[in-house]
């Protein structure tokens, strides 16, 4: 119906009535229709701005050039990408001369950027203006935070704190990988050996062994299991960086397992919203503390009933005699 024809009705009933009523009616009913008018305009227009706001959305982020050149970046310098070690088995005997091995050790992961020294998920680490000075500039640098064995807490508060400048003359960072792209990791190891050099205090390159018999490895693995630290880790000349779980790179640990009593829960948080957080439980010892890791989902929606008996494994004890890195495995029978 044309807007014309609405026009001349209302004029025609304003004529013939001749009253201020109909005069209103008429005068409310053409602003309806104009606000209706203007509403379908503005509704026509929204799908430009969506277009709009998609297109600038979209634009592609900038890239990390530090990590794909191995040098820094000047203005904004980026952790780049993280290599983690895999828990596998041991190769086998015919392919162990191929890796070289190191000590896995008990310390706090740093990346140096070539400007910061930052922490695995890319946090600033406040370490003093001496530390940092006696670094390169010109590479990137993964190594661990290290103070000794056994001396982790210690040093996890030292890296967390403020003020402490003195308590860093304790502190080495011990390379053990640089991001370059393409390269092996043998090959990296060489680059590295030849850039730094003892003079890089407190930097210091960790040091890598061959093998070739299993039973030389063990016996390694055994004698720095005694001296207190944490293991082994295994990592294949030709395995190039890459960001995440490198199965070329296996961390070898000793396990111990025990049982406690479960006594209570965390609740979950996050994706485990709704569900078990941590298992509280008591050692036989008397000793409680909270088990988190090496559950399934299922496990978490219907977890052990109070008073059931856990089994889990753990890698040595803490400073207050607590399990470390314990790992759920399964609810003891019942006997």
């Amino acid at each position: 119906m044309k807007p014309g024809f609405w026009l001349k009705g209302m004029l025609r009933l304003v004529n013939s009535e001749g009253n201020d009523m109909a005069l209103t009616v008429a005068l409310r009913i053409i602003q309806g229709v104009c606000g209706v008018v203007l509403l379908l305009s503005f509704l026509a227009l929204v799908p430009s701005f969506a277009h709009s706001a998609v297109v600038v959305t979209a634009l592609p982020a900038p890239s990390n050039t530090a990590t794909v050149a191995n040098q820094p970046n000047g203005s904004a310098p980026l952790a780049g990408s993280l290599q983690l070690a895999s828990s596998k088995a041991l190769p086998p005997e015919s392919e162990l001369p191929r890796y070289l091995v190191s000590e896995k050790l008990d310390g706090v992961r740093a990346r140096w950027t070539g400007q910061t020294l930052v922490t695995r998920s890319g946090n600033l680490i406040a370490a003093p203006v001496w530390f940092t000075a006696a670094l390169p500039e010109d590479v990137l640098l993964d190594g661990e935070l290290w103070a000794g064995r056994g001396r982790f807490e210690w040093l996890s508060g030292l890296v967390r704190s403020r003020g402490r400048d003195d308590d860093w003359y304790q502190v080495q960072l011990m390379v053990f990988d640089t991001p370059q792209p393409g390269l092996g990791f043998a090959e990296r190891y060489k680059w590295l050996k030849a850039r730094l050099t003892d003079k890089n205090t407190p930097l210091k390159l960790l040091e890598q062994r061959r093998f070739q018999h299993l039973s030389e490895l063990n016996a390694y693995f055994q004698a720095v299991i005694k001296k207190g630290g944490e293991g082994l880790m295994l990592h294949r000349e030709d395995a190039v960086y890459i960001d995440g779980r490198n199965p070329l790179l296996i961390k070898l640990k000793p396990l111990n397992d025990t049982e406690g009593q479960v006594i209570g829960y965390r609740p979950g948080k996050g994706q485990f919203e709704g569900m078990m957080g941590a298992l509280q439980l008591r050692l036989v010892d008397g000793r409680e503390f909270f088990l988190g890791s090496g559950f399934s989902l299922e496990e978490r929606r219907h977890p052990p009933a109070v008073g059931d008996w856990v089994t889990f494994q753990y890698h040595g004890l803490t400073d207050k005699g607590l399990p470390k890195g314990a790992r759920f495995l399964r609810v003891r029978p019942m006997e």
